[in-house]
């Protein structure tokens, strides 16, 4: 990447945001302990404290464990900084792994938990941050496919 990465900052502060206003906003949205159906069969709001990783994973690490494990992957995004592609694409990508990962962080540092509110009711409930990182990784694997196809 040449000069200032502004991309990856912009997709890096969107998918923190997205996460974070998304949380406030199902909070405040989905009753408790209850779900609010926004689509019938298909998409409700309702809170789960996902204590673990994601879809649940290593539920039974105390909060600094799974904590230090997200700022642990951060860390290794970062300096593995020379591997990415330099294109405006990888940046989004990584920007919104960035961004959603530290979302998901705060949440953690917060409540202890992970907050998800996305229920698609064939998928394990999500959020707004969880999708940032997903949609971030996709993007980015497509860049760097992209990229060595038209470097071979």
């Amino acid at each position: 990447m040449i000069g200032f990465p502004w991309v990856l900052c912009a997709a890096g502060v969107l998918g923190f945001v997205a996460g974070q206003a998304g949380t406030w906003g199902a909070m405040h949205l989905a009753p408790a302990g209850g779900e609010r159906v926004v689509i019938p069969h298909l998409l409700s709001l309702g809170l789960v404290a996902n204590r673990g990783l994601a879809f649940g994973l290593l539920r039974h690490l105390p909060p600094l464990a799974t904590t230090a494990l997200a700022l642990t992957v951060i860390a290794a995004l970062f300096y593995n900084r020379s591997a990415w592609p330099a294109g405006p694409a990888a940046q989004w990508g990584v920007g919104l792994v960035i961004g959603g990962a530290f979302g998901n962080v705060v949440d953690r540092l917060r409540f202890g938990y992970v907050v998800d509110y996305i229920d698609t009711h064939v998928w394990p409930v999500f959020n707004l941050a969880d999708a940032a990182v997903v949609v971030g990784a996709s993007v980015l694997v497509v860049a760097t496919l992209a990229g060595r196809r038209g470097g071979a």
